[in-house]
């Protein structure tokens, strides 16, 4: 019976609200883009660009692949979205701003700000990014008063937090072959 009342029970505010239905659904295939990440050596980080129930980009962070830092799942969602746009003749401006983003981590400061310019309404994230957040966790890109940066969203956090936790751990415990080189210096010994 609680789940009946949980698959009803709307997840965000206002005209920027989804089902817990749809948000279990957009999560598990966000979840399963981590994964994919996971698997090719990457932050264990997946995302979903939804407008009107449809997927209009996805992705998977891409940074050690592409050995571009910009490349995070945001920012790949973002850019296939907007092909998404363009090969259906709509108005990018329109979709952003009836999308919802499902994201397995909060996004960091640069993702948040890419997504309050294309002014996506909500963003339903997982756990927390305690070391990069934009959406409260370092800072709070998604409402704060920046002038002339797009507008704020609402965030929605803590959805499968802890299964995202645990792929994060995952990664961080494995060698990622992609980092640079330590360059701490061994102190040298003096000889008096």
């Amino acid at each position: 019976m609680e789940a009946a009342a949980e698959e009803s029970t709307p997840v965000g505010r206002g005209a920027g609200s989804v089902s817990a239905e749809e948000t279990e659904k957009w999560m598990e295939e966000a979840m399963q883009m981590a994964k994919e990440a996971l698997e090719n050596i990457e932050v264990p980080v997946g995302c979903l660009m939804v407008y009107n129930n449809e997927v209009v980009g996805k992705g998977r962070n891409e940074v050690n692949q592409t050995k571009n830092a910009t490349r995070h799942a945001e920012m790949v969602a973002i850019d296939q979205a907007l092909a998404w746009c363009r090969g259906r003749g709509r108005c990018p401006a329109e979709v952003f701003e009836r999308a919802v983003l499902y994201v397995t981590v909060e996004p960091c400061v640069m993702c948040a700000a890419a997504l309050r310019l294309m002014k996506i309404p909500l963003v339903v994230y997982g756990c927390q990014n305690e070391r990069f957040g934009g959406c409260g966790s370092v800072l709070n890109i998604a409402s704060a008063d920046l002038p002339n940066t797009g507008r704020p969203f609402q965030c929605v956090p803590g959805y499968r937090a802890e299964e995202a936790v645990e792929m994060l751990k995952t990664f961080y415990k494995q060698e990622n072959p992609n980092a640079p080189k330590s360059k701490v210096r061994k102190k040298e010994c003096q000889k008096s």
